[in-house]
């Protein structure tokens, strides 16, 4: 494929890597009922969403990390269907040098997983509209800093 075209088409759509990490998984080592290298975690390219709140994973990524089932909610998904899926809890996500703990809505199947406002907020990062990447507060670089007004 045409990189030129390519370009284009990822034009305004942007991803980030992050961890995400069983937080259930690492109380468990604090107490010590389970060892640092069975803690549940993995690495994922996310679509970074503002128009979503939320943190949003597939049934693939809730397979393979098994953070518990808290409630299950209906969603809109972004062509209008409203659909019932299950949330989350106990997720740590990490990008760069932030972290932040939240809850995540499942999605059916492998549909992409969104990184949505809230966790960002908390995280206190930020979209580079030119380098069309998420990036670390650089007014606040070493640490996040939320708003609480």
């Amino acid at each position: 494929m045409n990189p030129e075209k390519l370009k284009f088409e990822n034009m305004g759509l942007v991803y980030a890597d992050v961890q995400l990490i069983n937080a259930e998984d690492l109380g468990l080592v604090r107490r010590g009922f389970m060892d640092k290298d069975e803690v549940r975690s993995m690495h994922v390219n996310m679509l970074v969403d503002t128009g979503s709140y939320m943190l949003a994973i597939n049934e693939s990524i809730q397979e393979q990390l098994q953070f518990p089932i808290v409630e299950k909610r209906k969603a809109q998904t972004a062509d209008g269907r409203m659909i019932e899926c299950d949330v989350v809890a106990q997720v740590e996500l990490r990008f760069k040098n932030r972290r932040t703990f939240c809850n995540a809505i499942v999605l059916p199947g492998d549909s992409e997983p969104l990184l949505g406002a809230i966790p960002l907020e908390d995280m206190d990062v930020l979209i580079h509209p030119l380098r069309q990447e998420l990036i670390v507060n650089p007014d606040h670089p070493y640490f996040a800093v939320m708003k609480m007004k």
